[in-house]
């Protein structure tokens, strides 16, 4: 069979199965921009199922063969799809058939300028800022991104230019189909064991994405695991970030007064170039913004422009995204669903003056729950009130036997409830005047949320 280089130039219709997936939206309308006819399919009738419906694609709501034309010439589908879907069975017996990621990869060297943003931690906010800045810019990007970032209303967009912003994740090794000519390496830590196993093959697979970069890499001077990653590679510009000053761009002067705000200079090569201003919270988002900051410079994006989108970008959604404050009770919602992204998370909400804060933890997948149980239970105890829901399972099967309750057990004071409803009736009793209430979670946390707000709004 032809590669998917190949099989794209000479296509003209092409079917994505999962058309609504907020990762195959955005590339469903890069490649609807670029003139092809493209059909999709999805299970759920959501707003990016509806938006690429607007934008000229033939939608179809439910998966059966029918949906697949006889004339598509290839066939785009998502790892979510399930074994034994009709749809899917039918396309690999009868059609060219490609995973999104190896489409994915396919675009990023159709651009002369793709930035992949590549890291354990972050990835969706920095492609958000890099992609917010270049706009600023007047650079027109092309962004597929994690999240959806509220300046687009989208989780991507086609752009005019040759900027590609692409958010890399390592999961499955997904990130290996790319060719970017910027990679962006943000921080790596062990996350998905139950596919890598252990740290040294996390580190093997950025490794191999940085040899597959074809210019530069920016990469993130303070973190042990990076620069352990990146060490010996030659043929690349090599541009490392951070605060320590052994690196070649420096955050320093870092000013958090706490609320949505904080503030740092920058230096290059020991000169003061800039003072970034932030409209988002936390200590990390000065190493995310560094690197998007880097990443739209070497583009060829202006000083002047970097700074103004930096302090526009208000964040992406679910990345601490401010939902209300209802009753004196504010919420907000985080994507964070390790103990690391939960340890900053958390840090950033107690140094903004709310009288408690509130985590509510929807338990990610059973292997990670147990691998990691001893670090969740000491980063979650960092806010004042924890409730933890139910472990969502996802793509695995409880055959360790881990209990939600397990957890909770490790927290002082942590509330086990296993629905939603559940915890929206006891967060909104107990929750007073000046409180911080979060959500936490990469599964659908986002609901109780939502829920809990809708409550306290209509009370």
């Amino acid at each position: 069979m032809k590669n998917i280089d190949t099989q794209l130039k000479e296509a003209k219709k092409i079917h994505f199965i999962g058309i609504g997936g907020s990762g195959m939206c955005p590339v469903a309308e890069i490649l609807l921009s670029l003139g092809y006819q493209i059909s999709g399919s999805d299970n759920n009738d959501t707003e990016t199922f509806r938006r690429i419906e607007s934008e000229g694609a033939k939608v179809f709501l439910g998966q059966v063969k029918e949906n697949i034309a006889d004339d598509v010439d290839l066939v785009i589908y998502t790892n979510a799809i399930l074994k034994g879907n009709e749809e899917l069975e039918y396309a690999k017996a009868n059609f060219p058939c490609f995973e999104r990621a190896e489409v994915l990869g396919a675009l990023s060297r159709m651009f002369s300028n793709c930035i992949g943003i590549c890291g354990t931690h972050g990835k969706t906010t920095t492609s958000s800022m890099t992609t917010q800045v270049l706009l600023e810019a007047g650079l027109d990007p092309s962004a597929v991104i994690g999240g959806k970032l509220p300046v687009i209303k989208a989780y991507g967009r086609f752009g005019k230019s040759q900027n590609f912003v692409c958010e890399s994740c390592e999961f499955n090794n997904t990130f290996l189909h790319m060719n970017p000519d910027i990679a962006v390496v943000l921080n790596i830590d062990e996350d998905h064991l139950d596919f890598f196993g252990n740290l040294d093959n996390i580190k093997k697979s950025f490794r191999k994405f940085c040899e597959l970069t074809t210019k530069t890499i920016i990469y993130n001077g303070d973190d042990e695991n990076t620069l352990d990653t990146v060490k010996g590679i030659e043929g690349k510009k090599m541009i490392s970030v951070g605060t320590k000053d052994t690196n070649e761009w420096q955050a320093k002067n870092v000013f958090i007064p706490g609320g949505f705000h904080s503030e740092y200079e920058v230096y290059h090569n020991g000169e003061f170039v800039a003072k970034v201003e932030l409209s988002v919270p936390g200590e990390h988002n000065i190493l995310n913004s560094l690197c998007a900051f880097v990443a739209a410079y070497e583009s060829g994006a202006d000083i002047e422009s970097i700074l103004r989108g930096l302090k526009a970008f208000g964040g992406a959604s679910r990345r601490f995204e401010l939902l209300g404050t209802y009753h004196g009770v504010t919420f907000a919602d985080d994507y964070a669903h390790h103990p690391a992204e939960i340890k900053v998370t958390l840090e950033a909400a107690k140094k903004m003056g709310y009288k408690n804060v509130w985590a509510v933890h929807q338990p990610f997948t059973f292997s990670r729950t147990s691998l990691l149980l001893d670090e969740f239970a000491e980063v979650l105890s960092i806010a004042d009130k924890v409730v933890i829901s139910e472990i969502m399972g996802s793509r695995e099967v409880n055959t360790i036997g881990i209990k939600a309750t397990d957890l909770s057990d490790k927290i002082k004071g942590a509330v086990q409830l296993d629905t939603f409803p559940e915890i929206c009736d006891y967060v909104c009793e107990h929750a007073e005047d000046g409180d911080l209430v979060i959500t936490l979670g990469c599964g659908d946390v986002y609901k109780v949320a939502r829920m809990m707000v809708d409550k306290l709004k209509n009370a």
